[in-house]
């Protein structure tokens, strides 16, 4: 089963959340319109709409909440990204200017708050505490996650706890709220709700340490930024940190790594990460997460969403971009 299959079988429901996504950031303020919605027409693979949706499957499907709840939470992530691109200065998301390149840093932190209002505002239409309270905390942890990353930039001291703790915050905790809140707005039972958030997490535990390994060997076509962008920006990830350790050239590579690297020095960088097996180290680490993903999804009915999960984890995995 391959990823566009899946996304043809929800067609009509993700076109809903697509709608919904355009509707949710219209505003009469010309400006604030047209960088809210920069980032959304540059498409993206909308994975947690999907997880939200396919998690809906395994109980009383509503697609009217369901989307809701897949729009908020599509809004959230884009919003986090617009914020992540003036922190990282960077000037391309998915191959085209970001909203920090377009309208400049102060104009591309007010989209995101915006963007994250709206997003608030939707999903205030679902009268449930502990769905408020759940979406709330996550928030909470994905910005305290953002400023340890800032605290953390070409620190060449810290060590595989502070990576695992920042991509749970960075990627895999809104990963799990997906699965999480789309069983939860079904009326799933306890078990398969954690269950789905199980999948939730450690798939994207998966996905940001593949990320990380597609920033060193995909090309920047693929990208859509620069490869080795993450170093250039002091954003240390598991393949750099492995190297720092483990290399024979780490002190060379420490030497390297500092605010005002230069072009050069980046690139010698990369090279020495390559070099040291940390690639390797990485990639043997996406794929336990990943075992444990699909050993998550063993107790849950042998429906359609079922496999679907299991082919999206697959894809998770083996991707190149």
């Amino acid at each position: 089963m391959k990823l566009m299959d899946i996304y043809f079988s929800l067609k009509s429901d993700i076109d809903v959340v697509e709608r919904r996504l355009h509707d949710e950031v219209h505003t009469p303020q010309r400006n604030l319109k047209k960088a809210s919605t920069h980032l959304l027409k540059a498409g993206g693979k909308r994975i947690r709409p999907i997880f939200v949706l396919l998690a809906g499957k395994f109980g009383n499907y509503d697609v009217d909440r369901l989307t809701k709840v897949a729009t908020a939470l599509e809004l959230i992530h884009s919003a986090t990204l617009v914020h992540d691109d003036v922190i990282d200065d960077a000037a391309l998301r998915r191959g085209t200017p970001t909203v920090k390149a377009e309208w400049g840093n102060r104009m591309a932190m007010y989209t995101g708050d915006f963007i994250l209002a709206r997003a608030l505002v939707l999903i205030s239409e679902l009268p449930n505490v502990q769905f408020h309270q759940l979406l709330s905390k996550s928030i909470v942890s994905i910005v305290e996650g953002e400023i340890e990353q800032i605290r953390d930039f070409y620190n060449v001291d810290q060590n595989l706890r502070v990576y695992l703790r920042r991509i749970k915050r960075k990627t895999a905790l809104l990963l799990a709220v997906s699965t999480t809140l789309g069983a939860i707005v079904a009326d799933c039972k306890a078990e398969t709700t954690r269950a789905l958030e199980r999948y939730g997490y450690f798939a994207g535990m998966a996905f940001q340490i593949i990320d990380d390994i597609l920033d060193l060997t995909a090309t920047s076509k693929k990208l859509g930024k620069p490869v080795g962008n993450d170093l250039r920006q002091g954003n240390l990830t598991l393949p750099v940190l492995y190297a720092l350790e483990h290399s024979p050239e780490r002190d060379v590579l420490r030497a390297h790594i500092h605010r005002d690297m230069t072009e050069a020095q980046a690139v010698e960088a990369i090279r020495i990460v390559k070099a040291s097996g940390g690639l390797e180290y990485a990639r043997q680490l996406a794929d336990r997460y990943m075992e444990k993903c699909l050993r998550a999804l063993e107790g849950l009915p042998q429906i359609e969403a079922t496999r679907q999960l299991t082919a999206i984890a697959h894809f998770i995995n083996e991707r190149d971009h």
